[in-house]
């Protein structure tokens, strides 16, 4: 088997590292937040990999992709096209991509549709339907012999010129009102039935019946009536046509049940189910509801009056996908045979893909703007199962992030189901059950930043338990320890009752303050709509004005005796290269205002601002204070380089004179938290704030360094730094949404230590989680489900980790049994 073999990989904080990796296998790479794990599988592997399928492309095309930059290595050998699948990444952020287009499904319920939909009259509700020329001519010599039949095209514009053009070409007779009138006679203000020819049914007519029947169809442009010699008339159409309400249907093709495309789309909303309201006024924002024409459907009438089953093709999508998997996987296969089989094999193999990543209670119509960075990444490993590709190299970030343990087993299934098609899947995964699945592992550290970027170990997880270096092989062996102290939960609470949002059944829930709080379920089971999108909006519109509306509820109460509200989510900060943690923690205020007092500064008469990248007056204008300049080059992509004028300080030069022991702006910049801890010692406003941040595990990180190269548990520690270093503590309430995505299970425990000083400070914290060490420290545990979707939104139980863990209903509580008897 090849490999893939590095040498000199020097990306961020990488050590110049040499490793060899088995193609064709599930590796999982390991580490602690900020040892290069994702330098490693992200910024090398893939951006190689990437780089390469790009310049193997024209350079008319390269042109428009932007520019991609060599990794920092000596060689990489053993590359096949490489695909990423980050968190919440690689899903469309077009409001009309849906869980079903994004993975494909939706094309080839398309394709059903075409193939064996039957249309309904949109006015009279009568079931009509399209005929074949074969079966035409079959239904009319199956008539019984000796019949008279009448082959008769409709007319529907009988005017002079029309009737002139028919004689011509040698009609004479027409029916009208049931009588044979001379064509010539007509005065062209009707409509009539054109005469094409007249049959007596016997052997040998078969011919004459076909061409006449081709030229029928050709006059009524698709539509023939067969007039019976008893009056009695049949009416069959290449298209569906309706015989009652002489209504013509459009051909069923892919194009009809798209609401992208013309065809289908709607024409009120057009294919966006929603219409805009009027402004009721210059503060208002233009708000939207939905479409009255298609009622939020998004495809025109013709379109949505086309069953299978009872069911449009609207109807199929607004099930959940284990409602959908359940349907098609009843239907039976009509008989026209090998192509349909194929198209329903294909729509269930694919639905059972998205069960088997723990998305089944989505419905096939949620917009993926919606989705979870979890539920996405989860949605996009389902997608490229069904894409059959083989030879690939998959880099997946953390997959397991928004799983309940109940369902890691099926995601290891998807991630094999990848390998076992040929491909190379690299994990970057805290989950122990993930390490231990892995058919190699690749740890990275010993530490973070500086002291990271080294491999520790890599082979087979069995040897990874052997490694005394290893910070992670001590979490992997079962281990009893201590239960943590409960704290009582007698400081009051918030109830909220009749929370209906989404899939939530009405239910009543009490948040007990002054303790840590877990909200935790099965992935669907409304969590996250309970604690984000009704509690906290709810607070946050009482006692912060919040304008954003909260989800469906009665009644809230308890809410006065919480002073704040603060939700420490997933998303990131800040996208900008100028952002970095002296920014964001305030930290960089103190020390500009400490150089403005320097006797230098203060001659030249300069003040704070003048020690800003921010500000023109201090900033390097060549870069703007970015450091980097990019550069345009005729024909070719436009590429970034060190500013020459500033060397990448950002700083204009005389700025730079301006010293503080030695060390410029830029060099402060440049310092590590621990590095600029020792050196502002004797500062008490810059010394605490840093002593906040390496508190919490961020010693490591250099004051200037860029928000884009952070890792999701790093941003998280920042946020809570900021909450950490305020001088004094208040009846706050911190709502964590999962916040240990991303986190080593080292770095797990101090984050429960961080959570408990927010909380003895006189705060509140309530956690949505599913780790279960975190569920295993709570003080009092919300558990919802018992399933996802329609199959959830109840509370099934709540209590002390150790009352919920004995409750034979709760999902969770089988799992944490085993974690709190060790």
């Amino acid at each position: 088997m090849p490999q893939i073999v590095i040498k000199g990989a020097r990306e961020h904080n990488l050590k110049g590292i040499d490793l060899e990796l088995p193609r064709g296998k599930l590796i999982v790479f390991v580490g602690v937040s900020g040892s290069g794990k994702s330098s490693l599988a992200f910024d090398t592997i893939y951006a190689e990999g990437r780089r390469r399928y790009l310049e193997s492309l024209s350079l008319y095309a390269r042109q428009f992709l932007g520019v991609m930059n060599r990794p920092d290595l000596d060689s990489i050998e053993g590359l096949s096209p490489t695909v990423a699948i980050r968190q919440g990444g690689g899903l469309s952020r077009n409001p009309r991509s849906t869980v079903a287009t994004a993975t494909g499904l939706y094309d080839y319920l398309r394709l059903l549709f075409t193939h064996i939909g039957e249309p309904f009259c949109p006015r009279c509700g009568r079931s009509i339907r399209a005929y074949t020329k074969e079966e035409m001519v079959d239904e009319i010599l199956g008539l019984p012999e000796g019949e008279r039949v009448y082959l008769l095209s409709p007319v529907r514009e009988g005017s002079k010129r029309a009737i002139s053009r028919l004689l011509r070409d040698g009609f004479t007779k027409a029916l009208v009102g049931g009588e044979v009138v001379e064509l010539s006679s007509l005065t062209g203000k009707e409509g009539f039935d054109l005469l094409v020819d007249r049959l007596i049914l016997k052997e040998g007519v078969g011919r004459r019946a076909r061409e006449s029947l081709e030229l029928a169809l050709r006059y009524g442009e698709g539509i023939v009536k067969v007039r019976l010699g008893d009056g009695q008339e049949r009416v069959m159409s290449q298209t569906p046509y309706c015989i009652r309400c002489e209504l013509s249907f459009p051909s069923l093709t892919p194009s009809l049940f798209s609401f992208n495309h013309p065809d289908g789309m709607c024409p009120r909303c057009k294919g966006t189910g929603l219409v805009l309201k009027e402004r009721k006024g210059p503060s208002f924002p233009k708000g939207a509801r939905v479409c009255d024409e298609c009622g939020g459907k998004r495809l025109r009438k013709e379109a949505l009056n086309v069953r299978i089953e009872g069911l449009s093709i609207a109807d199929i999508c607004a099930l959940s996908i284990k409602e959908a998997l359940g349907f098609f996987g009843q239907m039976q296969v009509p008989v026209q045979g090998k192509v349909i089989a194929d198209l329903l094999e294909e729509i269930r193999k694919r639905l059972s893909m998205l069960v088997d990543v723990e998305v089944g209670y989505l419905s096939l119509d949620r917009p993926t703007t919606t989705l979870s960075a979890g539920e996405a990444q989860r949605v996009r490993i389902a997608a490229q199962i069904g894409s059959g590709l083989s030879g690939m190299i998959y880099v997946l970030d953390e997959p397991s992030h928004g799983l309940h343990p109940r369902e890691y087993s099926r995601l290891l299934r998807a991630m094999r189901a990848l390998r076992d098609m040929g491909n190379t899947v690299i994990v970057v995964e805290h989950d122990q059950e993930t390490i231990l699945a892995a058919d190699w592992v690749v740890e990275l550290g010993p530490g973070a930043g500086p002291e990271g970027g080294e491999v520790i170990f890599s082979g087979p997880p069995r040897g990874l338990l052997k490694e005394e270096r290893s910070p992670t092989a001590r979490y992997l062996l079962p281990k009893p320890s201590p239960l943590p102290r409960r704290r009582p939960l007698s400081k009051g609470r918030i109830r909220l009752a009749g929370a209906r949002e989404h899939n939530l059944k009405g239910i009543t829930v009490e948040f007990p303050l002054g303790v840590l709080c877990c909200v935790t379920g099965v992935s669907g089971s409304g969590k996250s709509t309970l604690v984000m999108d009704t509690l906290y909006r709810a607070l946050a519109q009482r006692l912060h004005r919040s304008s954003i509306p909260p989800g469906q509820f009665e009644e809230i109460e308890g809410w006065e005796e919480v002073d704040r509200v603060i939700a420490l989510e997933q998303a990131p900060i800040f996208r900008t290269p100028r952002s970095n943690p002296v920014t964001f923690t305030g930290v960089f205020s103190h020390i500009r205002g400490l150089f403005a007092q320097l006797p230098e500064a203060r001659v030249r008469g300069w003040g704070p601002s003048r020690f800003s990248f921010n500000a023109k007056e201090g900033r390097c204008e060549v870069c703007q204070g970015e450091g980097m300049v990019k550069v345009e080059l005729a024909l070719l992509p436009d590429t970034y380089v060190v500013c020459e004028r500033c060397g990448g300080k950002r700083f204009q030069e005389e700025v730079l004179e301006v010293k503080y022991r030695g060390e410029s702006i830029a060099d402060v910049l440049d310092m590590t938290v621990e590095e600029a801890l020792h050196f502002f010692r004797h500062i008490p406003p810059i010394k605490d704030k840093l002593e906040v941040l390496k508190e919490v595990g961020l010693g490591y990180l250099k004051l200037g360094q860029p928000f884009h190269t952070l890792s999701g548990g790093e941003i998280q520690r920042l946020r809570l730094s900021r909450e950490l270093a305020r001088q004094k503590g208040d009846r706050t309430l911190y709502i964590l949404d999962e916040p240990t995505a991303g986190l080593h299970p080292s770095e797990i425990e101090r984050l429960i230590e961080i959570l408990g000083r927010l909380i003895e400070r006189g705060g509140s914290v309530i956690v949505v989680e599913h780790n279960l060490d975190v569920l295993k420290a709570a003080d009092y545990i919300i558990d919802l489900g018992p399933e996802g979707g329609e199959g959830g939104g109840e509370v099934v139980a709540s209590g002390r980790p150790e009352e919920v863990a004995s409750n034979p209903r709760s999902h969770t509580g089988r799992f944490l049994k085993r974690v709190l008897e060790g």
